[in-house]
């Protein structure tokens, strides 16, 4: 009798948004309430939505929904955003010239956007017999360490120091 042996199988894909000039805060206010929503509900919610956040959050949507249909072959009617994260990133600094020669810096703050896109129509595990999963995790490695090295003669081939 074959022993059986659980193997997890990647359901989730992500797309990520670094150095987007906004706030955090902005980003965040937006990102919670695409949390946990389908694909096609989180379109509507996004393309409706007045905040200035929304049209790079709908880039980063639309590019995870890509990602899974590549990757993983699935449909986009039975995705599923299962994280969507915004962490804040560096904030740019410029300086702008006051009175009797000072400077003020203006900060511009940049925020890091994660959204993760869930396939609910694939089991997270699959069933597999026990030697399979051994037989292919194995690394084939070559029996011959050394590889033949060519030498190259400058004078039997006509290379580049023949010309004149």
């Amino acid at each position: 009798m074959l022993k059986k042996k659980l193997k997890k199988i990647k359901t989730e894909v992500y797309a990520l948004g670094q150095h987007i000039s906004m706030s955090a805060h902005k980003a965040r206010r937006v990102v919670d309430q695409i949390r946990g929503r389908s694909y096609e509900e989180t379109l509507m919610i996004l393309e409706l939505m007045p905040y200035r956040a929304c049209y790079p959050i709908l880039k980063l949507v639309y590019s995870a929904a890509a990602n899974a249909n590549y990757n993983m072959d699935s449909n986009e009617s039975n995705l599923v955003i299962s994280k969507a994260q915004v962490s804040g990133g560096t904030a740019t600094k410029k300086l702008k010239p006051r009175a009797r020669g000072r400077s003020f810096t203006i900060k511009r703050p940049t925020c890091h956007i994660t959204i993760v896109v869930k396939d609910i129509s694939l089991d997270e595990y699959l069933e597999v017999d026990f030697l399979d999963s051994f037989r292919c995790s194995k690394k084939l490695k070559s029996k011959n360490k050394y590889t033949p090295t060519a030498y190259h003669d400058m004078d039997t081939n006509g290379g580049v120091w023949d010309k004149k």
